[in-house]
């Protein structure tokens, strides 16, 4: 009797330093809190959105404690190596480039780029020729910029700190067109300030510019925090919680 509960004892014992371990721990996630609505400020200066959920959704199934830090996104890669934090979860595509810097995770969802225009231009085609001579802006340090760099020479382009920045010179006649994610430009466009434009010609996910859907970096060779994101991801996706996020900003599945 005394060795069955010894071994009790024991077993108990280890399951307190288990659940200990695990809620010891701490993950620290960078973010831009200028990208609605997968990252923004609200009013108290709290950090929300759909990034920051699906991050909050898969610490809860990590069993870790998540803290958040808002960085510029110029600076966003810098400071994940500098060590600032250990993740970023700022709808940072998935290419090649980046690669070359960081590791990622598996997608956490995907949407193609798009082009919008104000309502009264007469612009209906988007292809480098037809916006020959027009100003085009973006948010700079992003595959959007990287694209229209490269592929729209006979325009010109100008690049913002942020996509709201593009979008308020759009508006105010400024800019010919802005180029961006389609579900970031959804959101705008819902706006008071967004009813003066559209959207204009197909979407863009050219794997080459556009890479394959958003994930989450991490440094080079951190690969048990990126397996433990992966997991999660895949935990988040079949047991619902992934969906009830997407729901809540999206009319559609961005997965």
């Amino acid at each position: 009797m005394k060795i069955l509960k010894a071994i009790a004892i024991a077993g108990v014992a280890l399951t307190a330093l288990s659940a200990t371990a695990s809620a010891d721990m701490k993950i620290r996630i960078g973010t831009e809190g200028a990208y609605p609505p997968f990252n923004f400020k609200d009013a108290s200066g709290k950090l929300q959105g759909f990034d920051i959920d699906i991050a909050k959704a898969l610490c809860a199934e990590m069993k870790a404690e998540c803290t958040f830090v808002a960085q510029d996104w110029d600076g966003i890669i810098p400071a994940l190596l500098a060590k600032k934090y250990d993740a970023i979860v700022a709808s940072m595509s998935i290419t090649d480039e980046r690669k070359k810097k960081v590791d990622f995770t598996d997608k956490y969802y995907s949407t193609p780029a798009k082009f919008i225009v104000d309502k009264k231009s007469g612009i209906t085609k988007v292809d480098p020729e037809s916006l020959k001579g027009k100003i085009i802006g973006t948010q700079g340090s992003t595959i959007h910029s990287n694209y229209l760099e490269d592929l729209y020479k006979g325009s010109t382009i100008k690049l913002y700190k942020t996509q709201d920045e593009a979008n308020a010179d759009l508006a105010s006649g400024r800019l010919d067109a802005v180029l961006a994610d389609s579900a970031v430009l959804l959101e705008w466009l819902k706006k008071k300030e967004g009813a003066c434009c559209k959207f204009t010609g197909p979407g863009f996910n050219d794997p080459k510019y556009f890479g394959v859907g958003a994930g989450i970096a991490v440094r080079k060779g951190d690969d048990k925090l990126r397996e433990g994101f992966n997991k999660a991801i895949a935990a988040i996706l079949a047991n619902g919680t992934y969906k009830k996020i997407n729901d809540k900003y999206f009319p559609f599945n961005v997965y």
